[in-house]
This record gives C-alpha cells, sequence and structure tokens, in this order.
C-alpha cells in the first residue's frame, strides 16, 4: 500500500472514531421527554419547624411530526386533503405529592402519597378537504368538465392519552 492510501485510509478512519465518540456523548433535545419541576418549601418547613407536603412535577415537551401530505384521487381536481392534519405527540403533566397526615394514636406522622405520571398524548390537528365545482375533462364532451356540487369538509381532530395515577398511605418519611 503506497503511504498517500494509508494516509487516506488513517484519517478516514479517524474522523469515523470521532463522529461515533461524538454521537455517544451528545443527548438530543428529542430524547428528554419531560422536564421536571420541582417546589422548593425546604425554606417554609426550616423557618416554621412543620413538616410539609414534597410537590414536584413534570412538563411534557412537545414534538411536531411531518404531516401526511395530500392524496390524489382519481376524478378529483384537487388533492383529497389540502390541509393536511399536523400530529404532535406530546404528554400530559404529570405530578408528585407526599403530605404528611397526623396519625391519631401517637405522635408518628402516616404519609399520603400520589403519584400522577406524565402519559403520552398522542393528537392529530384538524384537517380540511375540498372539492372543486367542475369534475375532471369528460371525454364524451370534447374534454370539458362537468358541473357539480362544490364539496367541503373539515377532517375532526384526534386526541388520544391513557393517564393513570396512583395513590397510598403509608408510614415514615
Amino acid at each position: 500500500m503506497k503511504s498517500t492510501t494509508r494516509g487516506t485510509l488513517a484519517a478516514v478512519i479517524t474522523c469515523v472514531a470521532a463522529a461515533a465518540g461524538a454521537a455517544a456523548c451528545v443527548t438530543p433535545a428529542a430524547a428528554i421527554g419531560t422536564v421536571p419541576v420541582p417546589v422548593p418549601l425546604d425554606g417554609v418547613e426550616k423557618s416554621l419547624n412543620v413538616e410539609l407536603p414534597t410537590i414536584g412535577g413534570e412538563i411534557p415537551l412537545p414534538t411536531p411530526g411531518a404531516p401526511e401530505g395530500p392524496r390524489f384521487v382519481e376524478g378529483r381536481l384537487i388533492p383529497e386533503r389540502v390541509v393536511p392534519q399536523l400530529p404532535v405527540a406530546a404528554g400530559l403533566p404529570g405530578v408528585g405529592l407526599r403530605a404528611p397526615l397526623p396519625e391519631i394514636l401517637g405522635s408518628e406522622f402516616n404519609h399520603l402519597g400520589l403519584d400522577a405520571p406524565a402519559s403520552d398524548l398522542r393528537t392529530l390537528s384538524p384537517g380540511l378537504t375540498l372539492d372543486a365545482p367542475l369534475t375532471a375533462p369528460n371525454p364524451d364532451r370534447f374534454g370539458l368538465p362537468d358541473l357539480q356540487l362544490p364539496q367541503a369538509g373539515v377532517i375532526t381532530p384526534v386526541l388520544q392519552a391513557v393517564p393513570g395515577a396512583n395513590l397510598g398511605v403509608s408510614e415514615g418519611l
């Protein structure tokens, strides 16, 4: 192998290894599904010397998808979906709550916990479909189109989610 070939091959291998290392170290923003939102109550707990609830939440990041393009149908002058539906994947916000409950017999606390994690949400925006007042060219009328009533329709939006929550009572912190 010539020295120029070996040098080119070494440069290519170095570039590929560097790109693979950089791709492994970088986390894309799309990989992060939710942003945690803690509610800081530590200062109030310390100043009042009282155990307060622990509250936190999660706010999902919406990610738009690629719309499905218009579909051409035989016999229509305008595509089936003039304004396509835009898919958006996000989530319902989540919340976590842990509150102290005084025990009826004794000085210890029981704790009430509510956990409603962020759940996936899939949506499609409304779309629009139209049809022109003319048909496709008619060969029986020497290529002239026929008249028809104009048509317009709204494609209904879609909303799909499966939310859930857990409620429980426990002892201790």
